[in-house]
């Protein structure tokens, strides 16, 4: 048997802060601990913290909401609130100490040296001002005149690949869509060609299509101009493409840290392995299996202090974890030193990669009969500025019992407004039908009676935007409980205090209004809230997006759960399609109003597909858990879609996916609208390529 390695002294990662590395590197951490004071106590929110960025690398920062990841960026940028401090340890940016600068040299860095892109574009961009003024002051604030500044605006928005920049320029940002808003912050970003590229979150909002653009752009700068990169995300899949090392932080501690292959193909430290397992990866699905989960969560800020952070939630814990704090551990890898604060990282990283757990399967005939939901012929047009704007274009679909209907498409497909004319927040065109139980619905949600309002709710993408900042998480979901009157006293506070454990919200944070909690747990009350009343239909529109892959395996399995238990339906909208596929019984795929394909999710996700929904399934980005290959449904090439999303208002003649389609067969796709050819099974795919044809050439790509 090979010895066990030494642990690292606690000197062992001020090794690199001499000058022999830190001149080479664009960010140098050492020792890092952060505090925030509340109530008057000061909380550690990082701990001891250690790692490097060098030159022209990508490192990932993975782990829980609440892990520190985004105190981590704020620091290193001398952003932290006023509550928070660096308490010890030191940040090095191009060889320069942060927390040794005046205000005017940290000014300088910040319009020099580093830039950072957010989660949302939208707030990083003044609503009153042109993208041409917002771009050209990134150039200034590097020393360009005015002029110099709106050519290299030009020049910058091309490379970030906007096709027509000029018309863009006198654009404000709420006429661009998300993933052009995301472009234009990236380009922001690099416009001082910075040593250093903070992103946290930034492809969280995106679709498939336009996620794998800005990740194609990222990669494609970032060797052009040398930039060190820092992207902080919750995507394991993500980090997995982009990043050579990858540092996993958990209550404030980076307890793993090595090459990304190695410690996603054989990580070293329980918490990885946790993370990992809640992935749901290919091959799985809500009828077969449940998604793993980690038990238990975070510990607060500060409250642990001996011991290991991660031993209640650890299935290797003695009481050796809980007496003695792991020092870092080093390792030989695969391709190159392995880190991790384990006692006994060898026996973790032979811990089973999932858990088989039978779920109870459904049937097909459990969810046949009469559809509880069904749209035949929907449409939806707004009138903006005196155009006609299609956004929903005669979709017919139905949902059952018990089942779920996956939406996808891109940003501006028509996804969202469907749900909302399914909901009655916007009425539909004349002669579009929308029943419930063959009982016709009214268009609007004002004339539904309180039984049609009950069995139709929806959990937002965006919890901010459906939740009363000013009161607490408490009163929110009890109020959504006042609907079902035979809850009284001890019976409500059960049903609350179940609906919380449901959406891991821990009962610590009942009386906390929405504006005290993260973005996470914003999203588990919207969520709480819309179960409390005992729906029928749930429409869940991007509902795990801001969730981290711990927590969004629970939500998941709570959505299974629910379904079995009561026979809820749901339509189910979301970017990440092995999301969808997991939950899904049906898909609908969107393009620009338009239905183009819909059938089982097995046959549409098997194949054949409609081009169009081959090219978002070749978008996403895979982690191979077993050998961090980058696979796409066995693809090893993306297929990338020319020019944008057509718009609404003057949709494309003929076939609507015809100026982008890489299949196109030529005049019959520009002038005839292809009617639906079946595959099989309930599978239609809108087309005018014959199915037999579009299988061949799908097995040869």
């Amino acid at each position: 048997m090979n010895a066990s390695p030494a642990p690292l002294p606690r000197t062992a990662f001020a090794a690199f802060d001499v000058s022999k590395s830190e001149q080479s590197d664009a960010l140098t951490i050492v020792g890092l601990t952060v505090t925030y004071r509340t109530r008057g106590r000061e909380r550690e929110v990082l701990q001891d913290v250690s790692f490097r960025i060098r030159r022209g690398e990508s490192y990932g920062l993975v782990g829980e909401s609440g892990c520190g990841k985004s105190t981590v960026a704020m620091a290193t940028l001398r952003y932290l609130p006023r509550n928070g401090r660096v308490k010890a340890g030191r940040i090095s940016i191009a060889g320069n100490e942060v927390h040794s600068l005046d205000a005017a040299a940290l000014r300088d860095m910040r319009a020099n040296a580093i830039s950072m892109v957010y989660q949302d574009p939208s707030r990083a961009l003044n609503p009153s001002l042109t993208i041409a003024r917002q771009v050209a002051e990134a150039f200034e604030a590097s020393g360009a005149t005015y002029q110099d500044a709106l050519k290299h605006t030009a020049d910058m928005l091309r490379k970030v690949r906007i096709a027509e920049p000029e018309r863009v320029m006198d654009s404000y940002p709420h006429q661009l869509s998300g993933g052009m808003q995301q472009r234009v912050v990236i380009a922001m970003a690099l416009a001082s060609k910075p040593a250093l590229l903070i992103l946290d979150e930034p492809t969280t909002g995106l679709d498939a299509t336009v996620e794998a653009e800005v990740l194609d752009l990222v990669a494609q700068l970032r060797e052009e101009f040398d930039t060190a990169v820092l992207f902080i995300s919750h995507n394991l899949a993500v980090i997995g493409r982009m990043c050579e090392r990858v540092g996993v932080l958990y209550a404030g501690k980076l307890v793993e840290e090595g090459a990304t292959q190695d410690v996603f193909a054989r990580p070293r430290h329980p918490y990885t392995v946790g993370l990992l397992r809640c992935l749901p990866t290919s091959g799985r699905s809500k009828d077969t299996d449940r998604l793993d989960t980690i038990a238990g969560s975070l510990p607060q800020p500060g409250s642990i202090t001996q011991g290991c952070i991660y031993a209640e939630r650890c299935r290797l814990a003695d009481e050796r974890c809980r007496r003695e704090a792991p020092p870092p551990y080093r390792m030989s890898a695969a391709h190159g030193d392995q880190m991790s604060r384990c006692h006994y990282h060898e026996r973790a990283a032979e811990l089973p990669r999932a858990t088989p757990v039978e779920a109870p399967a459904r049937s097909r005939e459990a969810r046949a009969g009469s559809p509880v939901l069904r749209a035949e012929n929907v449409s939806k047009t707004f009138h903006v500025a005196g155009a006609a704007l299609r956004a929903v274009d005669d979709v017919s679909l139905e949902l059952s019992k018990g089942e779920t209907l996956g939406l996808v498409g891109e940003s501006g497909s028509g996804k969202t407004t469907l749900a909302k004319l399914l909901l009655g927040l916007v009425s539909p065109d004349a002669g579009s039908v929308i029943e419930l139980d063959g009982t016709p619905l009214p268009p609007r949600v004002t004339r539904r009676n309180d039984d049609q309002v009950k069995s139709l709710q929806i959990v937002f993408q965006n919890p901010d935007s459906a939740l009363n900042r000013a009161h607490s998480v408490k009163r929110l979901i009890g109020r959504a409980l006042s609907r079902l009157s035979a809850l009284r006293g001890e019976a409500r506070e059960a049903r609350l205090a179940s609906l919380a454990q449901a959406v891991r919200l821990p009962d610590r944070y009942l009386g906390s209004r929405t504006r005290q909690l993260s973005g996470g747990l914003k999203q588990r009350v919207a969520i709480a809230r819309a179960f409390a009343g005992d729906p029928r239909i749930v429409v869940c529109d991007e509902p795990t997006s801001a969730l981290d892959v711990s927590v969004q395996a629970a939500i998941l399995n709570l959505l299974a759960d629910l379904q079995r238990d009561r026979g809820v339906s749901y339509v189910f909208i979301s970017h990440d399609l092995h999301v969808v596929r997991y939950l899904s019984d049906r898909i609908a795929v969107l393009y620009v109003g338009r239905l183009l394909e819909i059938g089982p999710a097995s046959a549409v996700f098997g194949g054949p597909h409609h081009p169009y929904t081959e090219a978002l399934l070749s978008s996403v980005p895979t982690l191979d858990v077993h050998g961090n290959e980058q696979a796409v449904n066995g693809k090893t090439q993306r297929i990338r879609l020319s020019g944008e999303l057509p718009s609404p208002a003057s949709p494309p003649s003929g076939c609507v996916f015809h100026t982008r389609c890489p299949r196109k067969l030529g005049a019959v796709c520009e002038q005839q609208d292809p009617p639906f050819a079946d595959a099989g099974d309930g599978h239609r795919i809108r087309c005018h390529i014959p199915v037999d044809e579009l299988r061949a050439l799908q097995r040869r790509a």
